[in-house]
């Protein structure tokens, strides 16, 4: 990369820091410079300052400046005079303000530079006053003097550079009132409709793939002449016709955009929605359906095995109870209170099953009990009897 010269030297002043810094251009023109010459026989045309009062040629250094009345008086002003005026942005960038960066209107925009700092003490404060800008998403606006008058600017961070603009001042932006069309044109949402299907066809662009195509066509003009070859002959102009009707005009325009653009390009045509195939459709619904079938089949089982255990744990309890009567004809009561209670235990859940067998055991023993009672008192009847 070629060292790009400083055309200023001095400092920003932001509040109380100061950071010594280079003013370079940030931009280059490239566009083709030409001479003039003298038809016949081809000599260059020069410009020579000639003094008005002696006829005669001056150098540079003999050449000062001066402001001229509108009589045509001229006041001689000399640069000591301009360097003694009380400006403190002689040498300074004095920032004033710190703004969204909205709020600066493009045409304000000017020359661009880029600020660079200026020895090893400058890089601190440098890089404090970037990092603020890019934390902040502001710009700065300052004042500064360049070239015999003072400026406006902004600054703001380009990639790890600080950049500024030359702003012109408020005042010098013209007014558009005597541009803006008359009052009296109404446009309808079909002709909007129309220009925003233009817009969407020719899309967005990448910048940096825009290029000068008239000063590629004049290089290539110098080099045939320079080579003795015949002048590039310029392209047809194509001759569309002249079209009356906007609305036709829009129509051929969004139509020879897609065209341009070819069909595999972004944004050509309508999107189509395709529907899913019926075949993923259904195996997914199957998929979402299939676990509540399962849980459905287990719950069913589960109550199936429930009443299973409940009318086998009744059979047992009835047959105990039947038992239980057929030897004790005169415990009934008993019998019956043990057989209702054996019952209501074997109604209950499932995991209780193992409690109405147990109620079926306390039953046989109650009823052991009575038959050796029974005996008893039969056996004492007998011995008072004999007595």
């Amino acid at each position: 990369m070629r060292h790009v010269r400083s055309i200023w030297n001095g400092a920003i002043s932001f509040g109380l820091v100061s950071i010594p810094i280079k003013l370079m251009n940030a931009t280059e023109s490239h566009s083709i410079s030409f001479r003039q010459i003298h038809l016949d026989d081809g000599g260059r045309i020069r410009y020579r300052k000639v003094c008005e009062l002696e006829d005669t040629e001056v150098e540079s250094s003999e050449i000062g400046k001066a402001y001229e009345e509108a009589d045509g008086t001229l006041i001689p002003i000399t640069d000591e005079d301009l360097a003694a005026l009380p400006l403190p942005t002689a040498r300074t960038i004095e920032i004033v303000a710190f703004v969204p960066a909205d709020r600066i209107d493009p045409l304000q925009m000017d020359t661009a530079y880029y600020l660079s700092a200026n020895g090893v003490p400058a890089t601190k404060p440098y890089v404090l006053l970037r990092e603020a800008l890019k934390r902040s998403k502001k710009v700065a606006v300052a004042k500064f003097a360049l070239r015999g008058r003072e400026r406006l600017g902004m600054l703001r961070v380009v990639d790890d550079v600080i950049a500024m603009h030359g702003l012109l001042w408020p005042d010098e932006i013209r007014a558009t009132d005597d541009v803006a069309p008359d009052d009296g044109v109404t446009v309808r949402d079909k002709e909007l409709d129309l220009a925003d299907a233009l817009m969407d066809t020719l899309g967005g662009v990448d910048l940096d793939t825009l290029h000068d195509d008239y000063r590629e066509a004049v290089e290539e003009l110098i080099t045939a002449k320079a080579e003795g070859h015949e002048a590039p002959a310029a392209p047809a102009e194509k001759d569309g016709g002249k079209v009356l009707d906007l609305m036709a005009a829009l129509e051929k325009s969004v139509s020879a955009a897609k065209q341009s653009r070819g069909p595999d390009a972004e944004g050509d045509g309508d999107a189509e929605v395709h529907p899913l195939p019926a075949g993923r459709s259904g195996s997914r619904r199957s998929a979402r359906t299939a676990p509540k079938e399962v849980g459905g089949k287990k719950s069913t089982s589960t109550a199936k095995k429930t009443t299973a255990k409940k009318t086998a744990a009744k059979t047992t309890a009835k047959t105990a109870a039947k038992t239980a009567t057929k030897k004790t004809p005169a415990r009934k009561s008993t019998t019956k209170s043990t057989t209702k209670t054996a019952a209501q235990t074997s109604t209950g859940s499932s995991a209780k099953s193992s409690g109405s067998s147990t109620g079926s055991r306390t039953a046989a023993k109650k009823t052991a009990a009575a038959k050796k009672t029974s005996a008893k008192k039969t056996t004492a009847a007998r011995k008072k009897a004999s007595a």
